[in-house]
């Protein structure tokens, strides 16, 4: 399995020809999509690689770091592509659609990350990384509440508009789709509807 993003981004996969690290994490990825619901232990994650465990400590010094490495790479591809997306666009519902539509296409094409972001990977694992998925949907959050302030202020939005209740009302949406699709084993595609969603979500906070 690739770690990748939506394909509409424009970024590539993982190397063609990756590392000894890449390839864990790739394997730790296939592992957490294999086994939904599962804890992954580091015997069945050398045994994915073809490696000892201590080749895998050789490379990562614990799981706990390996699941970092996942997180990191979520978070330099999603807010790399969220930059992006506002230099690209101006209109606020723009950047809001293309926003969470990168979120959702995110955590369809890479089903074991997704497990790591709504926690359900993380259960019984050190409290660190816990901490970092909060602070990653807290950036999230102040992400929307600045391309919504944004719009305001241009008279985008609709009249007398609680930016932090919509804000959060975006992350929830975002993240509700992440948990479905992990509840549902990877059944329940995040992008399944959105397209007659959006629309929905675009009436109830932009104005025409």
């Amino acid at each position: 399995m690739k770690v990748s993003v939506p394909s509409s981004s424009g970024v590539n996969e993982m190397s063609e020809k990756p590392s000894r690290k890449q390839q864990i994490l790739e394997a730790l990825c296939t592992e957490l999509e294999k086994s939904p619901g599962e804890r992954i232990t580091t015997a069945g994650l050398a045994k994915a690689v073809g490696v000892s465990e201590a080749a895998l400590y050789r490379h990562f010094p614990s799981k706990a770091r390996m699941f970092e490495g996942l997180i990191d790479f979520s978070e330099e591809t999603i807010f790399g592509l969220i930059n992006r997306i506002l230099e690209d666009h101006n209109a606020v519902d723009k950047r809001s659609e293309h926003i969470l539509t990168l979120l959702l296409g995110f955590a369809a094409k890479n089903p074991g990350i997704t497990r790591i972001l709504i926690g359900d990977a993380l259960v019984g694992e050190t409290d660190r990384l816990r901490s970092r998925i909060g602070q990653f949907y807290d950036r999230l959050q102040t992400q929307f509440k600045q391309v919504l302030r944004e719009g305001q202020m241009r008279g985008e939005m609709v009249e007398a508009l609680d930016v932090n209740a919509a804000a959060n009302l975006m992350l929830a949406i975002a993240e509700g789709r992440m948990v479905q699709y992990v509840r549902s084993s990877f059944a329940d595609n995040p992008m399944t509807h959105w397209d007659k969603q959006w629309p929905l979500i675009r009436q109830g906070l932009f104005a025409t």
